[in-house]
């Protein structure tokens, strides 16, 4: 993985660190390859059983897009008569949103700072968010005259409501940690200074856990999301069946029984 972002597999925990700091941790677009690349190779590597995002520094999760690089870019159109600029969002940033929201393992993402735009996606991406206490949440799009991209439009609804999400994309602010949690965009927000910590238990405590449970729960949230009841049912069923024919699910019954801590193997 390139430096931009940083790219460490231990114990079944890949972290993945946005690693642009002095630019905000800002994406340009050696950023936005090493990221798709890393969520990638996170979601394709059987050793992989839980993801923690998070970004260096403490100003900054991601800021979104590089909108120095961009601004080049968008004169370098206008002088060739292409329209290439906006190609970074089926190119970069749809494979990065597919590659978190669908790997079959869970995803915490540690937001250290300011979220801003396609940043404010990525985390909306993890299936849980433990925020410092000074971060920062922002829709950012349309103060640049754009639309939601990074799957916003997708996910910012089913966690806030239609309304709310309409009111941050339409007039973008500064939601600080407090008021996220209080949205439900935040799951836990902690100090600081305690984030990395807290961070890495959480995700630690998700890598030792019922890996193909975990799989077919991110697989039914998704499906009942845009199902009808009936259909949802069903698909509980078929899961439910994979997630009893694990040997995980063996082990944890023996270890409920005999009143023991289960040591899932993640199959």
């Amino acid at each position: 993985m390139a430096d931009t972002v940083l790219y460490e597999v231990s114990d079944g925990l890949a972290t993945i660190t946005i690693n642009r700091p002095e630019a905000m941790n800002a994406m340009n677009t050696e950023a936005k390859v090493a990221l798709r690349d890393a969520a990638q190779a996170a979601a394709a590597d059987p050793d992989v059983r839980a993801v923690l995002l998070t970004a260096s520094g403490d100003r900054a999760f991601c800021t979104g897009q590089d909108l120095k690089e961009h601004l080049a870019s968008l004169a370098a159109d206008r002088e060739s008569g292409e329209g290439r600029t906006m190609s970074t969002v089926r190119e970069h940033y749809n494979p990065i949103v597919r590659a978190l929201t669908q790997m079959p393992k869970p995803v915490v993402a540690a937001v250290n700072g300011v979220a801003a735009g396609a940043g404010f996606g990525f985390a909306l991406c993890a299936d849980y968010r433990i925020v410092a206490d000074t971060a920062s949440f922002t829709t950012a799009f349309a103060g640049v005259a754009l639309t939601a991209d990074s799957g916003i439009s997708w996910t910012l609804p089913r966690l806030i409501g239609a309304g709310r999400a309409a009111d941050l994309l339409l007039f973008p602010r500064s939601l600080k940690a407090q008021e996220a949690y209080e949205l439900g965009i935040a799951n836990r927000v902690v100090p600081a200074a305690e984030l990395p910590e807290a961070a890495l238990k959480v995700a630690r405590k998700l890598a030792e856990g019922p890996t193909v449970a975990y799989a077919a729960l991110k697989e039914s949230l998704a499906f009942g999301a845009g199902h009808s009841l009936d259909e949802t049912l069903e698909k509980e069923d078929e899961l439910q069946a994979r997630a009893g024919a694990s040997e995980d699910h063996v082990i944890g019954v023996q270890a409920f029984v005999a009143k023991e801590k289960p040591k899932y193997v993640g199959r």
